[in-house]
């Protein structure tokens, strides 16, 4: 009697146990894993951590923006415009920085952003955010472009939202609601600043394409990167098989000498299309891509429940606004509606900063990403631990002791323009 790799996979045997080929490298001991987490002492740490673990193909990939970088410098510099003014001697030994979001109370103010090339770079990297978002009951957004069918990412994880990537056509946004509400999401992110493919010239220039294409550039790049070649590519190859592209349109391989992946007419959605999805789905609709205020407005009165202020962390239109500096018209506008945002999120200053100008939660990207590249699930957790405890102290050195007391007044100008004066409501 022979044993499938599928049932191999489904036994009771730890991963680590079923891919002992691949054991040697396939990620740091619990060991090793403390001793690089004891280095990481702030999001940023990251960054460097996993330029040395995944291949400079795909980190390139992941690190860059669109263009001249513009936004995604932008991102970065809005939060030093701004400075605090605390309060002293105010007893904060009752602070919590728990947060009610569509009425699920999360730890910390803050969660996962959607990132499609997650399982590119850690092995089964969807699952590992997934199962470390719930740990710390933080939302985790899974991506359309995933490469992990949704129905097991919302199995490993309660806390995941569905994102998704939709042509302005009738017929796939249906299919693809009724699938998600099938598989038990309750959240639902809609992207819509996707109308066409970003001009990405560092892809470009590196060779990166989605699907990767095979070559000596890609074989290089695992060669050089022994720890992803064995611990993430082909330990997966051994137990899953080649990764595809699962959940928007056909399936496609991860890597692949000419398929493309079916992205369809994005550029034909509409508001009416929203309207459509708001008939069909009856759980919580959120609009992801928000940068102008009458925008906000109109998704409120299509039916959203919710909107995240975002730039695409600097991956879409090079120029496009900082969020935050945009922020304070949108929330302006919202109404009863919830105000997230992302891009450019790194400190616990800046969530503070973001929930005193309009937002209510905000969500973060590339580091999560980086930290699960580093040490997986314990990486992910870390993450979360760095970002809440920086938030628990400042809001006690802010003298605040609920995050419903970060309000305006508690920032000033630090330099450069008028900053919360010249915000503008577009």
């Amino acid at each position: 009697m022979t044993t499938s790799k599928q049932e191999l996979t489904d036994s009771a045997l730890p991963s680590e146990q079923i891919a002992a080929p691949f054991a040697g490298t396939a990620a740091p001991s619990q060991p090793a894993q403390s001793r690089i987490l004891r280095r990481i002492l702030a999001l940023d740490d990251f960054e460097d951590a996993a330029r040395r673990v995944i291949p400079p193909l795909i980190f390139g990939y992941v690190k860059g923006g669109t263009e001249t970088n513009a936004s995604l410098r932008a991102n970065r510099a809005v939060w030093d415009e701004i400075a605090f003014v605390p309060k002293t001697l105010v007893d904060t030994s009752e602070r919590t920085h728990k947060t009610t979001l569509f009425g699920h109370t999360y730890d910390a103010p803050f969660g996962i952003a959607p990132m499609g090339g997650t399982a590119m770079a850690v092995y089964q990297g969807d699952l590992v955010l997934a199962r470390a978002a719930a740990a710390a009951n933080i939302p985790m957004i899974l991506s359309g472009a995933s490469l992990t069918p949704l129905e097991r990412v919302r199995q490993a994880g309660p806390t995941t939202w569905f994102q998704a990537y939709l042509p302005g056509e009738a017929g796939p946004i249906t299919q693809l609601v009724e699938r998600v509400a099938r598989s038990g999401y309750d959240t639902f992110v809609l992207t819509v600043d996707v109308q066409v493919r970003a001009n990405r010239e560092n892809n470009v220039r590196s060779g990166f394409n989605v699907p990767l294409r095979p070559g000596l550039r890609l074989a290089w790049d695992g060669i050089i990167r022994p720890r992803w070649l064995f611990g993430m590519f082909l330990r997966t190859l051994w137990l899953h098989g080649m990764p595809h592209f699962e959940n928007m349109g056909r399936r496609v391989p991860l890597i692949s000498r000419n398929e493309e992946r079916e992205v369809g007419r994005r550029d034909k959605l509409s508001w009416k299309h929203l309207e459509l999805m708001r008939r069909l789905w009856k759980g919580r609709l959120v609009v992801k891509g928000i940068l102008n205020s009458d925008d906000a407005r109109i998704a409120r009165e299509s039916g959203a429940d919710g909107i995240i202020v975002s730039n695409h962390g600097g991956r879409q239109l090079d120029g496009a606004v900082a969020p935050l500096r945009v922020l304070p018209g949108i929330a302006a506008q919202a109404g009863g509606m919830t105000v997230m945002m992302d891009s450019g999120v790194r400190r616990g200053t800046d969530v503070l900063k973001a929930l005193a100008l309009g937002a209510q939660f905000v969500f973060l990207g590339r580091p999560f990403f980086y930290a699960a590249a580093v040490a997986g699930e314990a990486g992910v957790r870390h993450a979360a631990k760095l970002l809440q405890d920086e938030i628990d102290r400042d809001m006690a050195l802010l003298g605040i002791n609920a995050l419903a007391e970060m309000r305006r007044e508690r920032l000033t100008t630090a330099r450069g323009p008028e900053f919360l004066a010249l915000t503008r409501s577009t």
